[in-house]
């Protein structure tokens, strides 16, 4: 970390330029400008990531501004960065907290560029496993749903017009950087984005706590199919199994997560193909949207890995060029 010649630190929480910073805790301000804040050494350290990889092929730089206290920048040195079309300031703890979303700032701030993609951009790199946000509301669910999505290794996240700001800074902070790994789309009619998944060859799965698919069959009937393509079996073999009836979770998939309160409606399960429960063995009434979540995109991923791992592929390597 450089001494010499690092300008005087901001000092001035009332500056326009740090009220133009913290008008972006709000969606209007959001959509005006087209930018979001990411607070915090992770969401941050992720966005330059980003930065670097997309400015280098000349694409639409994601930082536009950077702001770390001089606290901040004893822990984490890398911050200190000059990089094209970026401007790095050193502002004081109290500058940080009037910009920052969050009760106690770790020190760090970064305006961004949104960084969402079209639908028709997303489905021509060919998915195979999507999760949908239908209705999803609370933005640390949405964030958290978005984290394990990129945990999982899925290919892209898309959110309905009825579900949550994914720029909000709650939002944002749940990604915990994952915002900037993978392609997000938004603003989706249900109705239309469902007949685009399926003629995309993507099969819908809704998480319903009242469907007819059972989770852990599904898992169980994936593991044995996939023993069976290995031990080269007949398709004709009675040893056959992966009925119409029951979907392959190491097809194309799209997970299809409805409002935390109120699941999916009668009309939104309609469009999905399968209606898949997460079986409960205690007592609980139900599971959170975000653990149920995380459970039905890892049941997709690990098939879809044995799958590829099989013909000496790695999906995780090859989706979002």
């Amino acid at each position: 970390m450089r001494d010499v010649g690092r300008p005087q630190a901001m000092s001035n929480p009332r500056a326009d330029r740090v009220r133009n910073v913290a008008k972006l805790a709000g969606r209007p301000t959001r959509l005006k400008r087209g930018q979001f804040l990411a607070e915090g050494p992770q969401s941050v350290r992720e966005a330059l990531a980003a930065h670097r990889q997309r400015a280098a092929p000349g694409g639409r730089p994601i930082v536009s501004e950077l702001y770390v206290t001089a606290a901040c920048l004893e822990r984490f040195p890398e911050f200190e960065v000059e990089l094209p079309g970026t401007g790095f300031r050193l502002v004081t703890d109290e500058v940080i907290a009037a910009m920052a979303d969050t009760v106690h700032s770790q020190g760090v701030v970064a305006v961004c560029s949104t960084v969402d993609v079209g639908l028709a951009a997303m489905l021509s790199k060919c998915p195979r496993l999507v999760a949908v946000f239908c209705r999803v509301r609370d933005p640390g669910n949405a964030g958290t749903v978005l984290r394990a999505a990129d945990a999982a290794g899925a290919d892209a996240v898309v959110l309905t017009s009825s579900s949550v700001d994914i720029y909000n800074p709650k939002a944002v902070r749940a990604t915990a950087g994952s915002l900037f790994h993978l392609p997000i789309v938004l603003g989706q009619d249900y109705q239309q984005l469902t007949d685009q998944l399926r003629q995309h060859n993507l099969t819908l799965l809704a998480a319903d706590g009242q469907g007819d698919q059972d989770l852990d069959v599904l898992q169980d009937e994936s593991a044995r199919r996939h023993v069976l393509q290995k031990a080269a079996i007949p398709a004709g073999s009675k040893d056959r199994i992966g009925a119409a009836s029951s979907p392959g979770l190491d097809e194309p998939t799209a997970w299809i997560f409805g409002n935390e309160a109120q699941g999916l409606s009668a009309t939104e399960l309609s469009s999905s193909d399968y209606r898949v429960s997460v079986p409960i063995y205690g007592s609980a009434e139900s599971l959170n949207l975000a653990t149920a979540a995380t459970l039905c995109l890892y049941a997709s991923a690990r098939s879809q890995q044995r799958i590829h791992t099989a013909v000496g592929q790695s999906p995780a390597a090859d989706r979002r060029q």
